[in-house]
Order: structure tokens, then C-alpha cells, then sequence
């Protein structure tokens, strides 16, 4: 089992961001990942910075923790090349230790260059095209592709590293599941779902498997709920909301009606370690084995002071359940 941290971009700045990935490392986790987004969900939230411009910094200042987009859209904000390109360079920058991340991606974020949103199915098509694209270029060499959706003409990624980086891919079903089976190295998800994990297995996949957990630590659990409520209510929306709607007023309205005691069932909240370890224990019995803690409270540092004193060892002593059983 090995445990990260969610550097939630939307929710800091980026210079706040790097000092929390020093933190993280000096706290004791494995791995940082970091949301990468054009706007925040929320305006509460009031930051999105470049999260390639980031995870440089973060490389450049920390020596052992690993690094992560989770998750990049590698078709329409951003070409397959261009990914391509910067996933090479952070992992030469971070001396291998950087994952990519990829997903199917949010209007929210995709629909400011102007394209037109696709359904899903494309969007899935798209996905496939573009790890093609991307394992395509990170083997060297001039190359080009034509896809239906996608294309690549004479193009080359000078910079690479001498193993390239392990792509994570993004999975809410069946499809996903497939593509990051035939195409990924491992799996990411945000709900402890075990199905989710047996439909990757079932693809063929056998790599590592990442997942958010949501938590909120506060010294009380009012101050913990409404933080909560405050910074991750867009959440409780579910994932074909979240990838739909373009922009934040959108969001406001659709949670308007979201309560703070709404995200009871779904955190781990206040100052009890043991509601904390219940919540992650969930990801850990649906199979998920690189669980990345999410942090919705008020206090950054607090929380790692109570990660490094009440839940280090004991999360990481849960046993992932074996895929499949």
C-alpha cells in the first residue's frame, strides 16, 4: 500500500502548492498528485495554476516523493504531443518519478479553446488515440498518425527519459476500464467501487491502482463538515455531472441545494482518526492499492501534523483486497 497526498489546485495557489508537496514529503507520504485544470470548480475555490509549471517546481524541490497528474484530458486542451513532451520532461526533471495521469476529461476545463464537447463514447475514442499518440512518440523518433479523430505529422520528442513514465488512466466503467487495460499501466478512480477494479482485472490490466479518498480533518467535526461543504461539495454531484457542466456558475447552481451533513456518508471528517481510517479502509477493501488522501479541511498543516501522528501507520498497514475475490 502506498499513500499520497491530493495537491488540489483549485483550492491554492501554486506556490502554496509546491510548499505542500515539501510538506508531504517531509510528512512521510509516497507520492503527490495534482488536479490539472483550466478553471476551479467553485468560486470559492479562486485558483487553477498551470500544473505542468508545478509538478517543475515540486521536482526541483523535493528529492524522494513521487509525482502525478491526476488527471490530464490528452486530446482537446491539449494535443497528445504537447502531453507527450511534458510527461518526458517532468520524469527527466523528477528523476523518474513521475506518472501521467489521463482521463476522458471535463467540459469545464476542455471548452476553452472552442471545440465542440463530445459524447462520451468519442470521448473514449479520442482517449485511445491519444495514448497511442503518446506511446507512439515515446519511442523515439519521427513519427506520425492518423487516427479518426487525431492526427500527428512528423513529430518528435527530443527529451526522453530511459524509461518512460507508467500512465495511469481514469476509470468510471467498462470502457475506461479496457482502454486503461490495453493502453495504461494502472488504473485511477474516485469512488470505492470494486467493480471498478474487476473490470479493469478482467481487461487483462494488472498494474497498480490509484484512488482519491476523501477526508477533512478539523479539530471539530462541525468546522471539518463545513469545510468540507465550502471546498468539495461540486463532489456529491456524481462524475456525469461533473464532466458536463462548462463552467463554475454551473456548479453553484447544481450544489445550491448541497447541505454540509450531505457529506457525512461520504468523508471521513473531524479530529477521530478511527472515521478517518474507516473511510480509507473503504478503498482498500475494493481493491485500490496507491490511495491518495484528499484534504477538504481548513487547516493543511494540521492535517499533516495529524497524519504524521494518528493515520501514517495505520493506513498503511490495510491490505487491498485481491481483484477479482
Amino acid at each position: 500500500m502506498l499513500i499520497g497526498y491530493k495537491l488540489f489546485a483549485e483550492g491554492y495557489s501554486p506556490q502554496e502548492m509546491v510548499r505542500q508537496a515539501e510538506r508531504a514529503e517531509a510528512a512521510g507520504f509516497d507520492f503527490v498528485e495534482i488536479s490539472d485544470h483550466y478553471h476551479p470548480w467553485l468560486n470559492d475555490h479562486g485558483h487553477s495554476g498551470f500544473a505542468w509549471s508545478i509538478l517543475a517546481a515540486i521536482a526541483a524541490r523535493t528529492e524522494r516523493i513521487g509525482l502525478a497528474t491526476g488527471v490530464t484530458c490528452p486530446f482537446i486542451r491539449y494535443h497528445p504531443a504537447i502531453v507527450a513532451q511534458a510527461a518526458a520532461t517532468t520524469a527527466l526533471l523528477s528523476d523518474g518519478r513521475f506518472v501521467l495521469g489521463v482521463g476522458a476529461g471535463e467540459q469545464l476545463n476542455e471548452h476553452v479553446v472552442g471545440r465542440p464537447w463530445p459524447a462520451a463514447r468519442e470521448r473514449h475514442e479520442m482517449l485511445r488515440e491519444a495514448l497511442e499518440i503518446i506511446r507512439l512518440l515515446w519511442q523515439g523518433g519521427y513519427r506520425s498518425f492518423e487516427g479518426r479523430h487525431l492526427r500527428l505529422v512528423d513529430a518528435q520528442v527530443f527529451d526522453l527519459p530511459e524509461v518512460p513514465p507508467e500512465i495511469a488512466v481514469a476509470i468510471s466503467g467498462p470502457a475506461s476500464a479496457r482502454i486503461a487495460a490495453e493502453l495504461g499501466d494502472a488504473v485511477f478512480a474516485t469512488e470505492p467501487k470494486p467493480e471498478l477494479v474487476s473490470a479493469y482485472t478482467e481487461a487483462g490490466g494488472r498494474g497498480p491502482r490509484y484512488a482519491e479518498v476523501p477526508l477533512s480533518w478539523a479539530p471539530d467535526d462541525d468546522t471539518a463538515l463545513e469545510s468540507a461543504h465550502r471546498l468539495f461539495r461540486f463532489g456529491v454531484t456524481g462524475w456525469k455531472v461533473q464532466a458536463e457542466l462548462p463552467n463554475v456558475v454551473n456548479f453553484e447552481a447544481a450544489t445550491a441545494f448541497v447541505r454540509p451533513e450531505d457529506l457525512r456518508s461520504s468523508f471521513g471528517y473531524g479530529p477521530d482518526p478511527e472515521r478517518h481510517v474507516a473511510a480509507v479502509q473503504q478503498f482498500a477493501e475494493a481493491g485500490f492499492d496507491r490511495l491518495a488522501l484528499v484534504n477538504a479541511g481548513p487547516d493543511p498543516d494540521g492535517f499533516f501534523d495529524f497524519f504524521e501522528k494518528e493515520l501514517n501507520e495505520r493506513v498503511r498497514a490495510l491490505t487491498p483486497a485481491t481483484p477479482g475475490r
